[in-house]
């Protein structure tokens, strides 16, 4: 279920606020949402490139604590640099919610996962 989850809000999402909010370039818009997934090439630089239990936030530098208030700052740019923000920002939010659910059974696992992230440095 977090598969499906995960996925549709990174492709399905987008495509029904495109065509919603954006009626009239509905499919340059959801072209622009599908663009920003190429945050995740910063998965290039981890060792090992893929590893499950690993929450991206925090981890991977475009998905860093540093870099995250820039993409909610777009939000309030013109066209297309507000549809690139909302894009990055729903995708930060997925992958947000993915750690949730990926560490919902196990507290440890989120505490240690935050600690390998480097998350406690930030406070």
């Amino acid at each position: 279920m977090q598969t499906i989850i995960h996925y549709s809000l990174h492709f399905i999402v987008p495509f029904f606020i495109a065509y919603y909010f954006f009626r009239n370039d509905w499919k340059k818009v959801y072209l622009i949402l599908l663009a920003t997934m190429l945050i995740d090439l910063d998965h290039l630089l981890a060792n090992p490139i893929f590893q499950p239990d690993r929450c991206s936030i925090g981890f991977h530098p475009l998905h860093s604590f540093y870099i995250i208030p820039f993409y909610f700052a777009l939000l309030f740019f013109r066209k297309p640099f507000s549809i690139i923000g909302i894009g990055l920002v729903l995708h930060v939010f997925t992958d947000s919610l993915d750690c949730l659910i990926t560490f919902s059974h196990c507290k440890d696992c989120l505490i240690s996962g935050l600690i390998l992230s480097g998350f406690h440095s930030h406070f």
